[in-house]
C-alpha cells in the first residue's frame, strides 16, 4: 500500500511514521509513505504556494499551479509503474469533506496508491476540488490548522486494515465499528486488581459462552455510549 502525501509541512509526519506498527509496516516493505513539499513545485525563486483571495477575507488561500503540478508529476510515475494501470484517488483532507468511518477505510484499503492532499490557511483554490481531487475526506466536524493531523489519521486507520500490517488478522474484526458495534471490554490479568475482579465467564474457558457474553456486552456498550450506531445497523438490514 502506498500513500503519496503533498503538504506544506512535511517534517510533522515523521514522528508517527517512525513508531509503533506504522514503522514496522514500512520495514516489512507492506506500508510506503511518500512525502511531497508542495513548495518544491512553485515556479518562483521566492517559493509561493499561497496568495489573497478574491473578493476579499481573512486568510490566505492555497494557489493551484504548484499543486497541479505536484500531483500530476506524482500521478504520471504512479501510472508509469503500475504494470495495470489501476485508478488512484486523489484525496483533499477537508473539513467540507466525507467523514471518514470504518466502511470509508475498508473502501481506501482496497487501492494500491493513495493520494492525499493536506490544506492549508483558509483552504484551497477551488479548481483544485473541482478538477484535480476525486474526494474530499474530513475526520470529524471541526476544523484544524491544517490537513497534516487529518492525512496522519487516515494514513493508521486504512494501513492497519492492508494484509500483514497487525500481528493478527483477526483484530480487525473484532475491534469497534467493524460490524456497526462498539467493541465488548477487555480484561487482562491479574484477575483480581483492587477488589475490581474479571467476570467469571471469562476465566471459565468456555469459549461458547464467553462468545455469547461478549455479543452480549456489544450491544450494551454501543446502546449506552453511541445509540445512533444500533439505528444505523437497523436501517441497514431493513
Amino acid at each position: 500500500m502506498n500513500f503519496h502525501v503533498f503538504t506544506l509541512f512535511p517534517t510533522m509526519f515523521h514522528g508517527p511514521l517512525s513508531e509503533s506498527i506504522l514503522k514496522r509496516a514500512q520495514e516489512k516493505g507492506l506500508l510506503n509513505v511518500s512525502l511531497h513539499d508542495i513548495r518544491d513545485y512553485a515556479e518562483d525563486k521566492h517559493r509561493i504556494v499561497d496568495d489573497y483571495a478574491y473578493g476579499g477575507g481573512p486568510g490566505m488561500v492555497m494557489k493551484p499551479e504548484p499543486v497541479f503540478k505536484a500531483v500530476e508529476t506524482q500521478l504520471e510515475r504512479i501510472r508509469e509503474s503500475q504494470a495495470e494501470p489501476a485508478g488512484v484517488p486523489v484525496i483533499l483532507m477537508s473539513p467540507k469533506g466525507r467523514v471518514l468511518t470504518q466502511d470509508v477505510a475498508r473502501e481506501l484499503a482496497g487501492y494500491t496508491d493513495i493520494v492525499l492532499i493536506c490544506g492549508h490557511y483558509e483552504g484551497v483554490d477551488q479548481r483544485i476540488i473541482e478538477h484535480l481531487a476525486t474526494d474530499e475526506i474530513s475526520i470529524g466536524d471541526y476544523v484544524l490548522t491544517g490537513g497534516e493531523l487529518a492525512a496522519m489519521v487516515v494514513i493508521d486507520c486504512v494501513a492497519r486494515l492492508g494484509a500483514g500490517v497487525l500481528g493478527s488478522e483477526e483484530s480487525t474484526t473484532r475491534e469497534s465499528h467493524t460490524d456497526g458495534l462498539l467493541q465488548y471490554p477487555q480484561y487482562t490479568r491479574p484477575p483480581d486488581y483492587r477488589g475490581w475482579t474479571v467476570p467469571e465467564v471469562l476465566l471459565s474457558g468456555y469459549h461458547a459462552r464467553i462468545e455469547e457474553w461478549r455479543k452480549e456486552q456489544s450491544l450494551l456498550e454501543t446502546r449506552r455510549r453511541r445509540p445512533d450506531l444500533l439505528e444505523s445497523r437497523e436501517e441497514s438490514e431493513n
